[in-house]
């Protein structure tokens, strides 16, 4: 069919011009799960990572597993506070940047019109849709100022309006993930009041749990599982015998 100054194909401008809530809930929703997974793996491979560290340089240095388990439980809260108040900023900064680009492109609409009808067309042309019927359709964007900001939000700089919840959620989680993860390295100093004796625990634990978690990692992030979990182990265990050794080498 032949296109005319004011007809505009719905097909190829319905993905470009809809709200697309209901097309758009699975990717959402996808996109949300993949943020949680991405702080869940944050939160756990440090929380294994760092007291597993800890206590290995601590029990080479010889003292009483009660002392271990104190500053392993401080280390872990702080490290929690610590790592969950980075996750709340970076997602807070997201947001920002998203809010001052919105800004930014509300300005350059209402400043200069004519240029950003030219990169409205332009997006459109990389889409599939004909110079005849990208005209009217500028054109009908130009009259609802609100939905072209939004168009050139997400076609232009490629942004997504973020969840106002997000900042709060990921703190949360990577708060939470990385107490779990730091609480199975130091288990076994409640358990054994010989340092020693609960390293060797400590040692077989966290690298058991290690192994299940890159398994689980290399899962949901789609990577080989197995590899996966032999690099993740393979991290854990260097990270306590460095510490293991250095602190060894600091008492004599």
């Amino acid at each position: 069919m032949a296109a005319n100054g004011n007809y505009v194909d719905p097909e190829k401008l319905k993905l470009l011009l809809e709200d697309q809530k209901d097309t758009n809930k699975q990717t959402k929703k996808h996109f949300r799960s993949s943020e949680t997974v991405r702080d869940i793996v944050l939160g756990v491979s440090d929380g294994l990572t760092v007291p597993f560290a800890l206590a290995a340089g601590l029990s080479s240095a010889n003292v009483s597993s009660s002392i271990i388990v104190v500053a392993g439980i401080a280390e872990v809260v702080a490290g929690a506070i610590s790592m969950g108040l980075g996750g709340y900023l970076a997602a807070k900064c997201e947001a920002e940047v998203y809010n001052s680009e919105l800004k930014q492109k509300h300005r350059a609409i209402m400043d200069d019109p004519e240029l950003e009808a030219a990169t409205t067309a332009e997006i459109l042309s990389k889409h599939g849709i004909e110079p005849q019927e990208s005209e009217p359709a500028v054109k009908a964007l130009r009259r609802n100022p609100q939905l072209w900001v939004d168009f050139m939000m997400k076609f232009e700089l490629g942004l997504e309006k973020p969840d106002p919840l997000r900042g709060l959620i990921s703190g949360l989680t990577i708060a939470t993930s990385y107490t779990v993860g730091g609480s199975v390295p130091l288990l076994p100093y409640f358990l054994f009041p010989v340092a020693g004796e609960a390293l060797v625990a400590s040692v077989i634990l966290t690298i058991i749990a290690l192994m299940i978690f890159g398994l689980a990692k290399g899962y949901f992030t789609g990577s080989n599982p197995f590899k996966s979990a032999i690099q993740t182990a393979f991290i854990g265990a260097f990270a306590s015998a460095a510490a293991y050794y250095l602190a060894k080498l600091i008492k004599y």
